[in-house]
């Protein structure tokens, strides 16, 4: 490489392309020189990162995330997955739904709901930015969330059962898909994995045998459905 690090936007956020061959400890200092010289564009913003060309450790991960938020305003909202099998996933599912445009709003949506909003659409929906407690997103077809889910969801609205909910951060107060309910109160399907790093793994929740599963997306999930 001719840098050791390289910034490059993506559709989620930001893509770190990164040497596998120069230790670590020097690999940090070419991260942090970068997001520094990166800062006045995304000065106090919530981005999605994504690596490339070096296997990390989820330590390491977590050291990166850790030396970009201590050192910059920039705030890394979670870590998306260069994986291309999940990104043809998608899009397959959302092509299958996207048939009507959301008034004023379009089958994109980029901002955070906030508490009371209620956001409505009549195909599939891609929000780039959080729902917030007290917010509620309702989609004919699938809801796919580039942020935090802490609000509700209702995804299926015409009664499709096989429409699924994914965010980056999955922490909803309620999932609905069709007219099956799942709450994040409940356990079971609903069991939340708290601690830092799984918070960062993108989830998804889809009906299986009359209920809604909520799990990390992988291979094998994508696979079975």
């Amino acid at each position: 490489m001719s840098s050791p690090v390289i910034l490059k936007s993506n559709r989620y956020g930001i893509n770190l392309v990164l040497d596998d061959e120069i230790p670590f400890d020097e690999l940090k200092e070419g991260i942090l020189l970068k997001f520094r010289e990166a800062e006045k564009f995304f000065k106090n913003s919530d981005i999605v990162i994504s690596f490339e060309g070096r296997n990390l450790s989820k330590e390491e991960e977590s050291t990166i995330i850790d030396l970009i938020t201590q050192n910059t305003t920039i705030n890394i909202a979670c870590i998306a997955d260069n994986d291309p099998q999940k990104e043809l996933f998608f899009k397959k599912k959302l092509d299958q739904h996207q048939t009507q445009s959301i008034p004023n709003s379009g089958e994109f949506y980029k901002g955070t709901l906030r508490s009371g909003q209620v956001l409505s659409c009549e195909s599939s929906i891609v929000i780039v930015g959080d729902v917030n407690p007290g917010a509620k997103i309702i989609a004919s077809g699938n809801i796919v969330i580039i942020g935090s889910l802490k609000g509700n969801a209702f995804a299926g609205a015409k009664g499709d059962e096989s429409c699924f909910v994914m965010a980056l951060d999955m922490d909803p107060v309620q999932v609905q898909i069709a007219t099956i309910i799942g709450r994040s109160a409940d356990r079971g399907p609903f069991e939340a994995i708290r601690n830092r790093r799984h918070a960062l793994d993108p989830q998804m929740a889809f009906v299986s045998d009359g209920n809604i599963l909520m799990e990390p997306i992988s291979k094998n999930l994508l696979n079975r459905l």
